[in-house]
């Protein structure tokens, strides 16, 4: 646990302590898709617009120190998309497992197909803090008062998890039971229910198309220019049609400057093996030259392709929009 951690959750415990009346987090709302159970208080909440999300749908084994990771009996399902993450202060004198009845009867008569049921597995051994926040610096960037402490402590008997699918939308449910009494978290007693809603969705591409003008300004300043405007689905090299207008600006650029000679680099981020960003990265660049020269006129010779993975990140390949920044075409002059 890092010293700010640390930090952060003392001070959520003090509030605790000194007895702030039970009320939602400022501006958090229930998601739509998921009702609360009566008399529950928001006390952690966080949306991101996108984000990957690993979702439990088999045993969880142990978690793997040397690989950072945890393992399950089958692979998690992983998905990515926006994701709203709940805590759930439960009142009076609820338990764990009515808190994650009610949820999950709720969900089903939804309409939401059960993928897991902690209830249900006969093997279940609970990883207690696989709804850790977003930030793998300890916590410092979820807005949450109170609650995340509770799946630090030793609480695992009355921990439940479940993982519930509807359509494009998956919610991660984990409920939690807590003694007041405990000397080392002075609580307050009763059941906590956090909800992980996950609406998968492809990322919007929101990088600006750089001009021709642009272009030629910043390999004449930096000897290379960034291209985030063309557009290939996960692991292939198919340009998509909506790279049109990088395409025009690359080859208004070419015929602007007839004796200009490019490489054409292609990036990818660090998910996969080397190899196969390796060969990737190489085969989008000659699906651009290919493009270059067919549908806007632009001599092939003029023109070479180049892959080199993830070997040139311009950002973190650990969170995603850093790997959406590292997923990008250059030009570099010959």
């Amino acid at each position: 646990m890092t010293r700010l951690f640390r930090l952060f959750l003392t001070l959520a415990l003090a509030l605790m302590a000194h007895g702030i009346a039970a009320q939602d987090m400022p501006s958090s709302k229930d998601h739509p898709a998921v009702k609360r159970f009566a008399g529950s208080t928001i006390v952690g909440y966080a949306v991101r617009n996108f984000e990957r999300v690993e979702l439990q749908t088999s045993t969880f084994a142990e978690y793997d120190l040397k690989a950072q990771k945890r393992v399950y009996a089958k692979d998690p399902l992983v998905l990515e998309g926006k994701l709203t993450r709940l805590w759930y202060e439960a009142a009076g004198t609820t338990t764990s497992t009515e808190l994650f009845r009610n949820y999950s009867n709720e969900l089903k008569a939804a309409g939401f197909t059960t993928l897991y049921d902690s209830t249900r597995d006969p093997k279940a051994t609970q990883w207690t803090n696989f709804l850790a926040p977003f930030s793998s610096s300890g916590g410092a960037d979820i807005k949450n008062t109170r609650s995340e402490y509770i799946f630090f402590a030793a609480a695992e008997k009355t921990i439940r998890t479940g993982t519930f699918q509807k359509g494009d939308l998956t919610v991660r449910l984990v409920t939690v039971e807590w003694d007041a009494a405990d000397n080392t978290y002075r609580t307050k007693a009763g059941a906590y229910a956090a909800l992980d809603v996950v609406e998968t969705k492809a990322m919007q591409q929101n990088m600006v198309v750089v001009s021709a003008s642009e272009m030629s300004k910043a390999i004449a300043s930096t000897g290379k220019v960034a291209i985030y405007g063309i557009f290939f689905d996960t692991g292939k090299s198919e340009v998509k049609p909506e790279s049109k207008p990088s395409l025009e600006q690359i080859a208004a650029l070419m015929k602007s400057e007839p004796a200009t000679r490019v490489h054409i680099v292609g990036h990818t981020d660090s998910v996969g093996s080397f190899e196969s960003n390796m060969g990737l990265s190489k085969r989008r660049a000659d699906a651009i030259i290919a493009m270059l020269s067919r549908d806007y006129g632009v001599s092939a010779p003029r023109l070479t392709a180049n892959g080199v993975a993830h070997l040139a990140p311009v950002a973190t390949n650990a969170t995603e929009e850093g790997r959406a920044k590292n997923r990008r075409v250059e030009l570099v002059p010959q």
